[in-house]
């Protein structure tokens, strides 16, 4: 193995340990139930939503003859659902300040995949028609 990776390895593994134990030692501050929860919600949204869904999407994507168009929508949405999500989620949001996420992002967000999946198949039927008027 990379003496590199290797170091890599045991400087984010003893960063974990200080981690976790820093959440024990000062568990009346950081309430490490909560954390826990949180981090087991993570790994079951993970690999009970994300990876399913990104697998299917990479399925349906391959079986397109021309995926790059696609691949790019896909990727710029999703990207922008990820910094979008906590937005839209409210997190953040406070009853007594009316000016913290004071927009409906939710609504917002789907205009603009909206206009993402406008501008992929606009971007297809363009490369169809260039194809098209170079071989007749």
């Amino acid at each position: 193995m990379n003496v590199g990776r290797s170091l890599g390895y045991g400087l984010g593994g003893a960063l974990v340990v200080a981690g976790i134990a820093g959440l024990v030692v000062d568990a009346r501050l950081t309430d490490p139930l909560g954390w826990a929860l949180w981090f087991g919600g993570l790994i079951v949204a993970h690999d009970g939503v994300l990876v399913p869904v990104v697998l299917l999407a990479g399925v349906a994507v391959g079986r397109l003859r021309e995926p790059s168009p696609v691949r790019a929508g896909l990727t710029v949405a999703a990207v922008l659902s990820l910094v979008a999500l906590p937005m839209v989620a409210g997190i953040g949001r406070r009853a007594d300040n009316s000016s913290l996420l004071p927009l409906d992002y939710g609504r917002n967000l789907l205009v603009v995949l909206g206009l993402i999946a406008l501008v992929t198949a606009l971007t297809m039927i363009a490369l169809r028609l260039r194809r098209s008027r170079r071989r007749g």
